[in-house]
């Protein structure tokens, strides 16, 4: 296995990404847009969710299909990124035929919680996130940069800078999974000497082991700590992780979620704690359909079972990279500022 050519989501033929930031807010928003509407679905874990038209998503449901997903900053203000997207996508006659003389483009969201990072949040009854959404919209492109970018810019990972993570795989001759993630969670991505979580599951591939600093590449990381020693529970409700998986399978919405709910194991590798009362994360999954999963229905399972299992490890690296790539912002301290590298 070695990372895409990008070592993005976008090494996936057909996505294309969009950012925009807000230095003064300290917030920012990330969409991720499939060039043609894409089988999706979602798993949230977290105690403490905030998302949009998730439950239209379940397999039993009408839709099967999104026109793109928005990651947000902004806590519950943040869900209007999603609107200036649907108007954006509305205005080019993308979305859901209704009859009616605008389709309904279907946006499904979700929020991280950055209110209380020193940003200036004093935007009145007009709150900026709908601007963002559009501006994120319209920048979308293969190539973006990490750390603090997009829904990730005001993040921050336990008591370091969180960050916009990214990763892909290559495996038996393609690129199989993508994963963007917005790193915000109460727990630490790093034990005491800054050694990653995710570090086993660095690709050697993709330069110096992905993250970390060279003199703990290999090694594994400890945790004999109290598991909230290096949280940031003094903030408890200052957090959460939101991502998306993309894959080119043909998946139903049904094997959509459970690659959806697989993936949040990448999560688990890669944060210490996890899923808390007081973290909403949520992964989507966006599936393209121009690779066959499997080539006789009776492989679909297995195959399904490698598909989450490699997007599980690439949720894992993006967590790592996004905040190895991040820098200090206010009083939020980077993990290279900290550790060295």
């Amino acid at each position: 296995m070695r990372p895409g050519p990008l070592n993005l989501i976008t090494d996936i033929a057909g996505i294309k990404v969009g950012h925009a930031v807000d230095e003064n807010l300290r917030s920012g928003v990330s969409v991720i847009v499939p060039d043609k509407p894409a089988v999706i679905a979602a798993s949230s874990l977290g105690g403490g969710p905030g998302t949009r038209e998730t439950d239209a998503l379940k397999p039993e449901t009408l839709v099967s299909h999104a026109d793109a997903v928005v990651l947000a900053g902004g806590s519950v203000y943040g869900l209007d990124a999603a609107s200036g997207v649907t108007a954006a996508m509305g205005s080019e006659g993308r979305g859901f035929p209704t009859g009616a003389p605008k389709p309904s483009p279907i946006v499904p969201a979700a929020i991280l919680f950055d209110m209380a990072n020193g940003g200036d949040k004093d935007w009145g009854d007009t709150p900026p996130y709908h601007a963002l959404g559009r501006e994120a919209y319209e920048w979308r492109q293969s190539s973006f940069t990490l750390g603090n970018q997009g829904a990730g810019y005001g993040a921050q990972a336990g008591q370091l800078k969180g960050g916009l993570g990214s990763a892909s795989v290559w495996h038996n001759g393609g690129v199989k999974v993508g994963a963007l993630v917005a790193v915000n969670p109460l727990g630490s991505v790093v034990d005491e000497k800054g050694r990653f979580w995710a570090q086993p599951y660095a690709l050697a591939d993709a330069g110096a082991a992905e993250f970390g600093l060279p003199g703990l590449i290999g090694e594994i990381p400890n945790a004999t700590a109290h598991p909230l020693a290096a949280s940031k529970l003094a903030a408890a409700m200052g957090n959460t992780s939101i991502g998306a998986v993309a894959v080119a399978a043909d998946l139903t919405v049904a094997e959509a979620t459970r690659l959806a709910i697989m993936a949040q194991d990448g999560l688990a590798r890669a944060i210490r704690p996890v899923h808390t009362p007081f973290d909403g994360d949520t992964i989507f999954v966006l599936a393209t359909g121009t690779e066959k999963l499997a080539d006789a229905d009776e492989a679909r399972p297995l195959a399904l079972a490698e598909l989450g299992a490699l997007a599980a490890d690439c949720v894992t690296r993006a967590v790592a990279r996004g905040v190895f790539e991040a820098q200090c912002l206010g009083t939020a301290q980077s993990y290279r500022a900290r550790f060295g590298g």
